[in-house]
């Protein structure tokens, strides 16, 4: 009898000290992302395609009287323009289906300012289902943008011409597959001022693409930048205050850095092209950016918590230019050369892990998985990590990530490198965000510790890497 007590009792114990409750996720810090904005996020780099008839008057805003037979590209080629973006490692392409001079890049009931009208393909040609087919066949996503400002439609500047508009993103998001982002601004005319029905174009766009991003300058799911350069503030939040707000906004202090507190995910889209104009034009043939401004540029913008939206102006034929193509793969070939090798590894040593648990141990943020991630105790707010090489090292890159699927945290953060016996900082930055990049002169250590120095909560750090880039 005894021993089947104690034998009882040994088990009890046991399953008492085997028994481990799970350590529950830190809590949501709101505003959240949504799927599709999450989704958007993980793009990072896509193409705009800016083509029409400006592309043949060789304006950048054209007036709507170009007569459509104006309209005659003699090479059309959208494979081509997919097969360029795809290898130039771009995720997507937005093309100006209709920009502001109201010329129809496909065969729209509302108009008959449109491709069906002209000469080429005898008007049975349709850019956007050659380029909606050629995002599928290539892999790519496929979007749009459609200038609400119409400088050829007679029912401009009255009410009756909002529902003109809604009926012209009804025909193109339900004509040619899945669009990932509808873009819009809030070009008006100066002299023909026409009142738009910004939440009834939002309707109609939720209404048959319910997974596609809003872009606009406000939202309501993709901010703009606040500027064409390609460049996001050094702080950028991807939340928004976005009272006082609507397409057409054009506080670059503002879209910039974000609001720390604001109520709406909204986060950052950088537009930049790679010419001066945004159409092509045969004078900018030796225009084109540069690699280091090309570079400089995407440190700027996906380095800083956005995403990078490169426009390419297609050419008169119907093709990607020569001066692009080359410019694209070059800039392809840098970003490969400048993250070739990630040098993140070895001993992960956290100051605080949530629970203690492993679950949440600093090692996660080296184990190359977004679902997994370096987390503290609630109320723990300022923390450090550190990573021990085992060796000394070289590198003058160092990319960070946090788990933005549960709020964006990270208010002010430190790197430091361990020398002299003791660590030294060589950056200090504020927000990180789905991605941070920062750049500095080339250091050569055994050990690194990232220090968050203020979190709005319980930090979250999904991936930490180290680079070792060529150096000009």
């Amino acid at each position: 009898m005894k021993k089947a007590i104690v034998l009882i009792v040994c088990v009890a114990l046991n399953i008492s000290f085997a028994y481990k409750p799970k350590v529950s996720p830190p809590s949501a810090v709101q505003p959240l992302p949504t799927p599709s904005q999450l989704a958007w996020q993980q793009l990072e780099y896509y193409a705009f395609i800016h083509f029409g008839m400006n592309t043949f008057t060789d304006h950048e805003w054209g007036e709507g009287r170009a007569h459509p037979d104006t309209f005659n590209p003699t090479s059309l080629d959208c494979r081509q323009w997919a097969r360029v973006v795809r290898d130039a490692g771009m995720k997507g392409m937005i093309i100006t289906a209709k920009h502001h001079d109201g010329f129809c890049l496909w065969p729209s009931g509302t108009t008959t300012y449109t491709v069906q009208k002209s000469k080429w393909r005898e008007g049975k040609g349709d850019v956007l289902k050659d380029m909606s087919a050629a995002c599928r066949e290539y892999g790519l996503k496929f979007g749009v943008y459609i200038s609400p400002w119409d400088r050829n439609h007679p029912l401009y500047g009255t009410p009756a011409y909002n529902r003109v508009y809604k009926e012209q993103w009804r025909e193109v998001l339900t004509g040619y597959g899945d669009v990932f982002e509808a873009w819009l601004d809030g070009a008006n005319d100066q002299k023909k001022r026409m009142v738009y029905d910004f939440n009834g174009f939002f309707q109609i766009i939720r209404k048959y693409q319910s997974n596609a991003v809003i872009f606009s300058d406000a939202g309501p799911d993709i901010r703009w930048v606040g500027n064409e350069k390609g460049t996001a503030g050094e702080t950028n939040w991807a939340t928004r205050d976005n009272e006082g707000s609507f397409p057409g906004f054009a506080d670059e202090k503002a879209l910039n850095v974000g609001d720390e507190d604001g109520p709406s995910w909204i986060p950052a889209e950088c537009d930049v092209s790679i010419r001066p104009g945004w159409f092509y034009h045969s004078t900018d043939d030796d225009k084109v950016k540069s690699v280091a401004q090309l570079m400089e540029i995407y440190y700027s913008s996906v380095g800083r918590n956005a995403n990078l939206l490169l426009n390419i102006g297609v050419d008169q034929r119907g093709l990607v230019n020569e001066h692009d193509i080359a410019r694209l793969m070059e800039f392809k070939k840098a970003r490969e050369e400048a993250f070739k090798t990630n040098l993140a590894r070895g001993g992960v040593t956290a100051s605080n892990v949530r629970g203690n648990d492993k679950e949440y141990g600093g090692e996660k943020v080296l184990d190359g998985r977004r679902d997994t991630y370096w987390a503290t105790e609630d109320g723990v707010t300022k923390a450090w990590l550190e990573i021990d090489f085992g060796r000394e090292i070289e590198f003058n890159r160092f990319l960070a990530q946090e788990n933005i699927a549960l709020g964006q945290r990270v208010k002010r953060f430190s790197l430091r490198v361990w020398k002299n016996e003791r660590y030294e900082t060589i950056a200090q930055q504020t927000t990180i965000g789905y991605k941070r990049i920062l750049l500095f002169p080339m250091v050569r250590t055994r050990k690194l510790q990232l220090v968050i120095e203020e979190s709005k909560a319980s930090p979250m750090i999904t991936n930490i890497e180290v680079f070792k880039a060529p150096e000009d």
